[in-house]
């Protein structure tokens, strides 16, 4: 029997840490509690030995796990991800497990020798006139200290509530190191439930009060039973329901809660395919069927019935015994895509994404682990669920850059989806209008099957796009206009017809700039170093001013909107460009009769107010929508006829080599929302760049024109898809350090030889400040990955020689965003 351990815990350490075993011998793959410094953490166990550690190995606490939860080609693709993206393995295995909902975590507090030390010389000499703090808090600060004197740690809930320490009081306390930070964790049941009243069939009667007697009649109206939390809406005391559980008329039983897959109603498929979609259902088909790894390439119009491919695909997978995975680029795309193929496969779907709560997501692994779904819908955390015998995985819309995490680990689920296929033997089909030019490269070199669909279903055509020069708009009506006078037109025919219209403004908020015009001073998030966006007041809130605000949206600092300047105090404050909101503000003062929607991250905070959205909207409820890329994005709307793009184009000036394939992209994916029913679109693109390939190409619809160009272009600057690429970010929260650190990399690729590997920087980012954070960055480029991950290597071992925590530094492999 083995004595140790090896685990890999969600720490930033490229490492696993070797524990004792108490007895109890945890599988490989299976999730264990373990002490680590002050904390109890969650890690999976990724080796068994008895090569015993140079220092005393701590105990294990306890195995969470009868048998290992993951598979062994699970723990292999954990594996190549951290070797590929140079991220820790605990980071990737926690990703890769939805279960934080099974681990109960308390923060507790305890009395360190420096706060003792502290707390008797108070007694002796009273408060410190040389602090900060006022006499009040120094006051606290001894009864929060004289509260943990016994050397017991204490909840956090049950320190504030004793003594009245606020958060911040405690922090400042742990900064002073007078009291130390501890977690503790076990386990939980995470199951959902429902406390049921039921009622106790033969029970006598006794004589009961007018309350007793209306829950009783409730219930027997009901059929007997009836959830506990429904009967609380009878607004009658509480106890009332206790009394009669106590005298045995009723009793309480705890019930599976439902999942409600989606409240979104669609149309059964129908699986008619015409002869493109066989075409392509037939190569899908017959590679499922070869029970090998053979990835394809999906290029179909909008409009193309793409989808109804994907159905009919996994259903072959199905009928084979197989299992399906679908990766949907956002939360946005889940309901209508959950409402088909539940429609299609019944209780046999999954649903995983990060707006379920952890319980949910919890409950929906497990189904999916003991085979009780063997369709998995979701976003990019989905290409890690647990399926047995995979023999497919489609990723849908796999251009969009959602499918990138922009955390640790930073994967590309596209990516990752293609070699789970390979380890899994499987087949994975990555589906767009617009592929990404590193999936079409792959195509032409032959290293994927490449499938193509030009026409839309029963051939309608694709919608005519009509582009309006606003520089020369400007010059004709004498003043800059939100919508030019074509848009407006149009969109009022649309209306008067009974057709719906859908408007893209890619700014959230009211208007992204606040300037002061005496002084030129911008108003700036404290935290990041980018402009706050100003959010009218709306509703009601409008007479009081309430809900006015500064919101920055990289780390959610608010504040009121200041009367004067803060740096000159003049009051003439301009508040610069349009957001979505200020656009249905604008479509409801052009057209008062219409039914607006607006669909941004302001009014879409969770699955349920966007399911609620796109029922209005395919209901007609909503004729005119206006939002952010939300509405962008493979939304099948048949009654909208006209779609126009507002300020899509400024994206092109951004420091990104990816900015004119992401606007050509966004151009195509929402034009493509027009004329999807019988009726023909229309596309009303407002730009200042009539001229630039990207607007030229996306117009006229031709993919194959602008990936020429584009191409060209990306091999001249030796950017991907022809060569791998890095950007290293260096980051602290103190600009000194963070400058430091970025010159020592610096300094050392600059004497270090790299043959194949070019460095840009370091230099200041883009954004250089980002939640009080400081950040440098390099960008590399290599001719071969294998060089690039032999160069990172060499660069972290570096980094630890010269003191630089690996914490600061952020490898991201294949950025999409050097931003």
């Amino acid at each position: 029997m083995p004595a140790f351990c090896d685990v890999a815990l969600p720490v930033p350490l490229d490492r696993a840490f070797t524990y004792a075993l108490n007895g109890e011998v945890p599988g490989i793959g299976c999730r264990v509690l373990v002490p680590f410094r002050n904390e109890k953490l969650t890690g999976v166990v990724v080796r068994l030995h008895d090569n015993a550690p140079p220092v005393e190995a701590k105990a294990l606490i306890t195995v969470l796990d009868r048998e290992p939860i993951l598979s062994e080609a699970l723990l292999e693709l954990a594996q190549w991800i951290a070797q590929y993206y140079i991220a820790p393995l605990g980071e990737v295995l926690r990703t890769m497990l939805p279960l934080m909902a099974e681990v109960r975590r308390v923060v507790l507090y305890k009395i360190t020798d420096t706060g003792r030390q502290m707390l008797h010389e108070g007694a002796e000499k009273g408060s410190s006139r040389r602090s900060k703090l006022s006499p009040a808090d120094q006051n606290m600060e001894y009864a929060v200290l004289n509260y943990l004197e016994s050397g017991e740690a204490m909840k956090v809930s049950r320190l504030r509530s004793s003594t009245g320490a606020s958060l911040q009081l405690l922090h400042g306390m742990l900064r002073k190191r007078w009291i130390a930070r501890e977690t503790a964790a076990d386990a939980r049941d995470a199951r959902r439930t429902v406390r049921f009243a039921v009622l106790v069939e033969g029970a006598r009667l006794p004589k009961l009060n007018e309350n007793q007697q209306a829950i009783l009649a409730e219930l027997a109206g009901a059929g007997g039973e009836l959830p506990v939390a429904e009967l609380c809406r009878l607004t009658l005391p509480q106890s009332t329901l206790a009394t009669l559980v106590k005298r045995e008329l009723v009793e309480i039983k705890e019930r599976p809660a439902d999942f409600h897959l989606t409240a979104l109603g669609v149309k059964r498929p129908e699986y008619e395919l015409n002869a493109q979609q066989v075409a392509a259902f037939d190569v899908i088909t017959t590679a499922v069927a070869s029970g090998e790894f053979r990835p394809h390439l999906l290029h179909g119009v909008t409009g193309s019935g793409k989808t109804a491919v994907y159905l009919s695909a996994m259903r072959h997978a199905l009928d084979q015994g197989k299992s399906a995975i679908l990766l949907v680029p956002e939360i946005g795309l889940t309901p209508a895509m959950a409402a088909q193929l539940h429609h299609a496969f019944g209780s046999e779907v999954a649903l995983l994404h990060s707006a379920l709560t952890p319980e949910e997501r919890a409950e929906q692994w497990h189904r999916i682990r003991r085979g009780d779904a063997r369709i998995v819908v979701g976003t990019r955390s989905a290409v890690f669920a647990p399926v047995a015998n995979l023999g497919l995985i489609v990723v849908d819309e796999e251009h969009d850059s959602s499918y990138k995490q922009e955390e640790m680990p930073r994967y590309h689920a596209r990516d990752v989806a293609v070699m789970r296929a390979k380890l899994s033997s499987a087949v994975v089909v990555l589906g767009s209008a617009t592929p990404s030019l590193e999936s079409w490269q792959n195509a032409l070199r032959w290293r994927y099957t490449k499938i193509e669909m030009h026409e839309r279903v029963n051939q309608r055509p694709l919608p005519l796009v009509e582009l309006v020069d606003m520089r020369r708009e400007f010059q004709e009506t004498g003043q800059e206009q939100l919508f030019s006078r074509a848009l407006v037109e149009e969109t009022k025919a649309a209306l008067d017809r009974d057709e719906q219209a859908i408007i893209l403004l890619n700014r959230r908020g009211y208007s992204y700039v606040v300037l002061c015009r005496a002084c030129g001073e911008k108003l700036e998030c404290e935290n990041c170093a980018i402009s706050l966006t100003y959010h009218k007041a709306v509703g009601e809130d409008v007479r009081a001013q309430v809900g006015q605000r500064l919101e920055c949206h990289y780390c959610g600092y608010k504040r009121t909107v200041p009367k004067l300047c803060t740096k000159c105090e003049s009051e003439h404050l301009y508040f610069l460009g349009a957001g979505s909101q200020q656009g249905e503000e604008r479509l409801q003062e052009i057209f008062p009769g219409a039914r607006i929607g607006r669909m941004d991250r302001d009014t879409v905070r969770g699955r349920h107010d966007l399911e609620r959205l796109l029922m209005r909207l395919h209901s007609g409820e909503i004729n005119l929508l206006v939002g952010t890329q939300m509405i962008a994005k493979g939304h099948d709307i048949h009654g909208v006829t006209l779609v126009g793009v507002v300020g899509c184009d400024h994206a092109l000036g951004l420091p990104d080599f990816r900015a004119s394939e992401r606007v050509f992209q966004l151009m195509t994916q929402v034009s493509g929302r027009a004329g999807r029913g019988e009726l023909p679109g229309k596309v009303i693109v407002q730009t200042y760049h009539p001229d630039h390939y990207a607007i030229e190409c996306a117009a006229k619809h031709d993919f194959h024109a602008f990936v020429d160009r584009e191409l060209k272009y990306r091999r001249w600057m030796h950017y991907p898809p022809f060569n791998s690429l890095a950007n290293v970010l260096i980051q602290s929260q103190h600009l000194e350090e963070a400058a430091g650190w970025a010159a020592t990399l610096g300094r050392w690729f600059q004497q270090t030889q790299m043959t194949g590997v070019r460095v840009l920087g370091p230099a200041t980012a883009p954004i250089s400040k980002i939640k009080r954070i400081y950040r440098f960055h390099l960008v590399m480029k290599a001719e071969k990955r294998q060089l690039l991950a032999k160069t990172l290597q060499a660069m972290l071992a570096h980094a630890e020689e010269s003191g630089i925590p690996r914490r600061n530094l952020i490898i991201d492999v294949d950025a999409v965003s050097l931003m």
